[in-house]
């Protein structure tokens, strides 16, 4: 199955429409998104809001176990199941996020096919638009067999 995920995220995750997210570049395991400096966003300092750090994030991992697990859609509901965040530095202005999977396609495939719930992790890394870090985080996922 072969389907524009970013254009599926923005249809079916109504909230990073709400943030602008844009879905950059998202290939199997790996996703960049961008969030643009808008001061409806912006915290007390004057900078991203933690929340909106974190949907980034989690928008840029549910991207990249998409475009890995998308064909998978029909016997299986992704779902995150844990995420921990760490806010390194403040951001300030545009932010990027890179997803990247943690996992193979076939350990994880292959659980689905056992009949298992196998989950795995996709980490990400927010940084300015000039690069530097300003967070970490890692979303567990998994994939829960359709009944």
């Amino acid at each position: 199955m072969t389907f524009d995920v970013g254009a599926f995220m923005l249809r079916s995750v109504p909230f990073a429409r709400t943030l602008d997210i844009s879905f950059e570049k998202v290939e199997p395991g790996f996703a960049l998104c961008r969030m643009p400096d808008r001061a409806d966003l912006h915290n007390h300092l004057g900078g991203p809001h933690a929340g909106a750090l974190f949907t980034l994030a989690e928008s840029a991992s549910g991207a990249a176990m998409l475009a890995t697990f998308g064909d998978q859609l029909s016997r299986a509901t992704p779902l995150a199941v844990d995420a921990a965040i760490r806010y390194v530095k403040l951001a300030m202005g545009e932010v990027v996020a890179e997803a990247r999977l943690r996992a193979s396609r076939e350990e994880v495939v292959a659980g689905l096919d056992a009949g298992e719930r196998p989950e795995f992790d996709v980490t990400v890394e927010i940084r300015t638009a000039d690069g530097t870090p300003v967070s970490e985080m890692t979303v567990a996922w998994t994939l829960r067999p359709n009944r």
